[in-house]
């Protein structure tokens, strides 16, 4: 059972031996997804399963960082500064080390419910042990694999002589499993619940805010305090800005939002910040591109090309760079309450978060509050800041902040009086801009969450998954809460009857896992007003060549397609939801590139799903990319849709060079590509003063073997294609 105060060490290998001396060597450990991970206690575990062959160590996870490595020499001259400059101290993971190099020992299984996209394809025993879970399902399907160890990356404070803990980004899956692991220890489950502290971690409150006897285990040193694993800010190309364009018009004033990390996430919060901040360019831009007379009627039914006033609340699993642009933006503003009928209030327009008497006259009539007060009006009330905090009440009486008893009957003007001008407070209290389970992103990120004083920290609630990705506890409050909800996911590919694929390939490598997708695609067909949006690029480049992925069909599917809904590439929208299945096949071939629309027309015309006399209109005729760049160029060349909106962490050659190494690997993926390039490499003059700055960055200035000589010359090759 938890002790008062946990045991505390300075020792990861102390802190081992005590977990080992009560569960056993039997050791079933869930640790968090992302940031959550206590490397440093994770490794010492890893450690002593390799030496003592009699210990069974088996790991529940998801998303495992690791530092971006190169797969070939040129790759590891670009990223090892650069990994190291934003990277810092953090640490590798040990099993990861192990994993990808086929030398896990026999008595270690690492079983992952989500990868880092596209990092184990192929890796057998990462495929073998992945477990298919939605990622509220994953506290089930980890106690029913008999965990009996919880480690965690934990914030600390102590104030008052008080000591706190903080679960901080990640009390996903950590608050929704503690209670019944503590049941099953009542019952006979042996269980140890260990943290490593951390203060990198900002220290979240709220659900995410701990007591000492969370924890069985605490290991406090500084020397085991660490960078967290950080997401630089990669470019956004023209087609994510324009699949961000349009997802920017979905988004409904005074709505909700969910939006993941990446590249089509930035995109879109740039869009949206276009929108809010110059609602003129934004407007010109989007009639420049005739959006308006090709899918206005989608734009006017969800949602909006007026800046926001009421502005957004987010509920998303996720809290990133992006949804923190949005509140730096003021677009992020709009605030909800734990309480249904104030929240009901509000949604109305019978108050505002600012206090007056209507407060008090609205909140009686609904039948929140009573009169005469009871002691829970009193408490309610003060919980949300409508009653001033030093307000008290005291067997009946509303003691006011001078002393005076009052009885509070507001039936009584004069003592309704005396509670507005004396009692109220000035603006509602308690409530929240985002509930998010986890959180990632990058140093900047990171350092403005930690630099918030605490009353701004509050209004991010880091909480369990189970009440960010599901709608199962007040449902009439997350109604209220969640109005207007869109749900922004990526998916890799779309059949043209509407079924996405987002997890996995067709032979069953798994690309990256479902988790929250199909959580939000199922909460936007349960809630009022909701929609999902799936946002893919239109294409990929296999084999040096297009390959579409609006397809007929694919042998696996993350999303059916009874919950198709809005579906978004660069080429536009496609409202998909309670459409004929004619009607959906003619929606995506509306956004499919226009190099593979007649094939894809054929192919449902062939099984009868599509008449035999249509045609795709002809302002849908002209998909291509190289009419999206002409499109966008007038508006890049005037500064907008940048590649970097949000900054980055590269230097002005490593901009360069990253450029030049993406177009050679693009190039050496054909063979006519690789001749052209080993022409160029044969005349290319490494020696050139304008390649100078690069080559330095790369160790190549100066060659000192023939290998590195033909290494400089592929990349002056390379250089003089930009």
């Amino acid at each position: 059972m938890p002790a008062a105060t946990p045991h505390s060490f300075v020792d990861l290998d102390a802190c081992v031996d005590a977990v080992i001396s009560r569960v056993g060597k039997q050791l079933v450990v869930g640790t968090p997804l992302g940031i959550g991970k206590p490397n440093p206690l994770l490794n010492a575990f890893f450690r002593r399963a390799q030496a003592e062959p009699s210990l069974r160590l088996t790991i529940l996870t998801a998303l495992s960082l690791e530092r971006p490595v190169g797969h070939n020499e040129l790759e590891k001259r670009f990223l090892e500064p650069f990994v190291q400059r934003v990277f810092g101290d953090y640490p590798e993971l040990d099993y990861l080390h192990a994993l990808h190099a086929g030398t896990l020992p026999p008595n270690v299984e690492i079983s992952e419910f989500y990868f880092k996209s596209g990092s184990l394809l192929h890796n057998a025993h990462a495929q073998q042990h992945y477990v298919s879970s939605n990622y509220t399902h994953v506290v089930r399907d980890m106690l029913a694999a008999g965990v009996n160890v919880i480690l965690q990356m934990v914030a600390k404070d102590t104030r008052d002589g008080q000591t706190r803990y903080s679960l901080s980004g990640n009390p996903d899956l950590t608050l929704d499993i503690l209670p019944p692991l503590r049941a099953l220890e009542k019952a006979g489950r042996k269980l140890a619940v260990a943290g490593l502290v951390n203060n990198h971690l900002p220290f979240m409150q709220g659900d995410a805010e701990v007591a000492p006897e969370f924890f069985d285990l605490i290991v406090d040193n500084p020397v085991y305090a660490h960078q967290l694993f950080a997401v630089p800010n990669m470019a956004i190309d023209p087609v994510e800005h324009m699949i961000g364009l349009y997802a920017s018009t979905l988004i409904r004033d005074g709505g909700t939002l969910q939006v993941g990390i990446g590249s089509l996430g930035d995109a879109f919060v740039y869009a949206t910040q276009l929108r809010h901040a110059d609602n003129t360019r934004y407007r010109e831009v989007i009639t420049a591109l005739n959006l308006q007379s090709r899918f206005g009627e989608v734009i006017q039914l969800l949602g909006g090309l007026d800046a926001y006033k009421a502005g957004l609340y987010a509920g998303s699993e996720m809290f990133s760079d992006g949804l923190l642009h949005l509140y730096r933006s003021g677009i992020l503003k709009r605030r909800v309450y734990d309480h249904d009928v104030l929240q009901q209030l509000l949604n109305e327009g019978k108050i505002s978060e600012s206090v007056g008497p209507e407060t008090l006259q609205a909140l009686l009539t609904a039948g929140a509050i009573g009169s005469p007060f009871t002691a829970g009006d009193v408490a309610f009330l003060k919980r949300f800041g409508i009653l001033r905090p030093d307000v008290r009440y005291d067997s009946g009486f509303l003691i006011l902040p001078d002393g005076t008893r009052l009885l509070p009957d507001l039936g009584d003007r004069e003592v309704f009086n005396r509670v507005v001008h004396e009692a109220l407070g000035a603006r509602l209290a308690d409530g929240v801009l985002l509930h998010g389970a986890f959180f990632l992103g990058s140093n900047w990120f990171y350092q403005q969450v930690r630099s918030m004083p605490e009353p701004e920290r509050r209004l991010f609630a880091m909480t369990a998954v189970s009440k960010v990705n599901e709608i199962f506890g007040d449902v009439e409050l997350e109604q209220r809460q969640h109005r207007h909800s869109r749900f922004l996911n990526i998916c890799m590919k779309m059949t043209l009857l509407g079924a996405a694929v987002s997890d996995q390939l067709e032979n069953g490598q798994v690309v990256s896992g479902v988790g929250g997708q199909y959580n939000f695609v199922a909460m936007a067909h349960a809630l009022k007003e909701a929609r999902s949006v799936l946002m893919l690029k239109s294409t990929r480049q296999e084999h040096g060549r297009p390959v579409s992925n609006i397809v007929w069909e694919y042998g696996h599917c993350t999303i059916p397609r009874h919950l198709r809904d809005v579906v978004i590439s660069e080429y536009g929208i496609a409202d998909l939801r309670g459409k004929q299945d004619w009607q959906v096949i003619a929606a995506l071939l509306n956004i499919t590139d226009s190099r593979f629309q007649e094939p894809l027309l054929a192919e449902a015309k062939r099984h009868g799903k599509l008449m035999t006399d249509y045609r795709i209109p002809d302002a849908f005729r002209v998909n291509t990319p190289e009419r999206l760049h002409a499109a966008l160029r007038p508006f890049q060349q005037a500064g907008l849709f940048p590649a970097f909106p949000f900054g980055h962490e590269f230097t002005p050659e490593e901009l360069v060079l990253g450029e030049a190494l993406t177009t050679l690997k693009h190039r050496t993926g054909v063979w006519t590509g690789r001749l052209a390039i080993a022409l160029k490499t044969l005349f290319a003059s490494p020696g050139s003063p304008q390649f100078e700055p690069y080559l330095k960055r790369l160790g190549l200035a100066a060659p000192r073997n023939l290998r590195e000589y033909f290494t400089a010359k592929l990349v002056a090759a390379a250089l003089q294609e930009q």
